[in-house]
């Protein structure tokens, strides 16, 4: 006597069918102690509605013939997140993020927004899931479904290619420490800045804006360096390159 599915949330209200044999004229169908809703009977199968619960419970069904045999159901406690690996990355998607939590084991789907992905189970307590493309730039929620039920209380941000309209001042010594302001678009999540290269820190302004500081050149010579930004949507290069020009000899 299968019974179908064989877990559900332990807040009960899930739809589960048993199937098997003289089962018509079913009068209850206990899980556990409780009773279930009865909603469809036929000769062959049960179709009740859960009733609240915690672990292991017997279901047994009882008509004018008997009890039948017990079938073992398992309560699903609902999920819960504790941290997600990164709150954003690029709006193609393709970016794998790990979930951590309690009760993930039985997680069906991971949902950004609208958008639903297929997660990997690592453990009870961690889910990885491959982020899928959104529909546009911003912040949409983040939710995970499992047989307990659905929590939600994360946020993930979809961030745009990044773009380097212009940086000023446009030279600076071979030695390096020439303090350069980049203006572009969708820079607020920056990873690295590179002068030819080269990394270089940098402060996030804003946005649209951001400090850095010239590194010095490998070799300690004048010439051109281009600046690549990168963030966690790409990487944009100037259109033009810094100049690293050698100061005055006397």
């Amino acid at each position: 006597m299968p019974i179908s599915p064989s877990q559900g949330s332990s807040a009960g209200g899930q739809t589960v069918t048993i199937t098997g044999t003289n089962l018509g004229g079913a009068t209850a169908v206990h899980f556990g102690s409780k009773l279930a809703a009865i909603t469809a009977n036929t000769p062959t199968s049960v179709t009740v509605t859960t009733p609240s619960g915690s672990g292991m419970v017997p279901v047994t069904v009882t008509t004018a013939g008997g009890t039948s045999n017990p079938l073992n159901f398992f309560y699903v406690g609902a999920p819960f997140k504790s941290s997600l690996s990164t709150g954003a990355g690029p709006l193609a998607g393709g970016n794998t993020i790990t979930i951590n939590g309690t009760s993930l084991s039985t997680a069906t789907a991971v949902h950004f927004g609208a958008n639903t992905a297929t997660p990997t189970i690592v453990s009870d307590s961690q889910i990885t899931a491959v982020v899928p493309a959104g529909a546009a730039a911003g912040t949409v929620g983040v939710s995970v479904t499992t047989a307990g039920g659905t929590n939600n209380g994360f946020s993930y941000t979809y961030v745009d290619v990044p773009t380097v309209i212009g940086f000023t001042p446009a030279s600076g010594p071979p030695s390096g420490g020439t303090a350069v302001t980049i203006t572009g678009t969708n820079l607020s999540t920056t990873q690295s800045v590179t002068f030819g290269g080269n990394p270089a820190p940098f402060t996030v302004i804003n946005d649209t804006s951001l400090s850095a500081v010239s590194p010095p050149t490998g070799d300690g010579a004048p010439g051109p360096a281009d600046i690549t930004v990168t963030t966690l949507a790409g990487s944009a290069t100037a259109a033009t390159p810094f100049q690293y020009v050698a100061g005055p000899g006397i």
